[in-house]
């Protein structure tokens, strides 16, 4: 099908960057969160986005106002009803994204794709829950969405071989190399990345070296460009939580149980750069 207006339902982290990257493109966006006042976050998100990148010269102040001007924000799920493409970027949290697909179906029409940015949960678990599953894939961006290349298509049993088709052409419209993997726990990025984080956080626990230092070792000795600890901070330790509590759930392997540290950091809500403190003060 072709592609030109698309919903993002989630106006966070992930939500604003899918929404200005899809923006960017030239498509159509309405960006949509549960109160004005999330919404507003996200559009001074992107606007403060732009703005660096006008620092940077690689945009102009027109291009700006014409990206700004291809999203609409609000609250109400019926701004959705005309778009082609719904790409869910809410909370890791399977019965809040099961009650945002319900609402999803009952106002988009038979013919929209509706996808899912989540970086662990089952696409086979989700598209179960829907009256037209074969419509429903994971399509799983990264953090900063504008600036990271990849997007991983993930299909469950029920997803048509014209969706993934239709979103392989999306993903490279929107600047992105795709990559296409099978339904497990994590996929493949992320079930290799947060093990590595969470075993950051057992070095850390068990005193063997600052969090400074297990961040300057990494970079230095492995040429990543940020720390596992300050990747935390930069994902959300409650999101990076979430994730491991999946992947010990779905494996049933004793090596992917959350860091004790991890759990003790999200009771007392130190949850990184969006709490203002996690392994680092911001």
């Amino acid at each position: 099908m072709s592609i030109s207006k698309v919903a993002v339902i989630g106006a966070g982290t992930m939500g604003n960057g899918i929404a200005q990257a899809c923006a960017g493109a030239g498509f159509s966006v309405v960006m949509v969160d549960i109160n004005d006042e999330a919404v507003g976050r996200g559009l001074k998100t992107i606007s403060g986005s732009l703005d660096r990148l006008i620092k940077k010269e690689k945009i102009t102040e027109a291009q700006k106002n014409q990206l700004l001007a291809n999203i609409k924000g609000t609250t109400n799920y019926a701004d959705i009803a005309q778009v082609d493409l719904v790409i869910e970027a809410a909370t890791e949290n399977l019965p809040i994204k099961l009650r945002i697909f319900k609402q999803i179906e009952e106002t988009v029409s038979a013919e929209a794709i509706i996808a899912t940015n989540t970086s662990s949960i089952s696409i086979t678990q989700m598209a179960a829950t829907l009256s037209k599953p074969s419509r429903f894939m994971g399509l799983h961006f990264f953090n900063p969405v504008p600036v990271m290349a990849l997007v991983e298509l993930i299909c469950g049993l029920q997803t048509s071989g014209e969706t993934l088709a239709d979103m392989k052409a999306f993903a490279v419209a929107v600047g992105k190399t795709p990559i296409t993997v099978k339904n497990r726990p994590g996929f493949v990025v992320n079930r290799i990345l947060c093990p590595m984080i969470n075993e950051a956080i057992n070095v850390l626990d068990e005193g063997i070296a600052t969090a400074e230092e297990i961040d300057t070792g990494m970079k230095l000795g492995c040429s990543h460009p940020i720390g596992p600890l300050a990747l935390a901070d930069l994902i959300g330790l409650d999101t990076m939580l979430s994730v491991m509590e999946v992947f010990h759930e779905g494996f049933g392997d004793p090596r992917y149980a959350p860091a004790p540290m991890l759990k003790e950091m999200v009771a007392a809500g130190y949850l990184g750069r969006k709490s203002g403190r996690g392994f680092y003060q911001y």
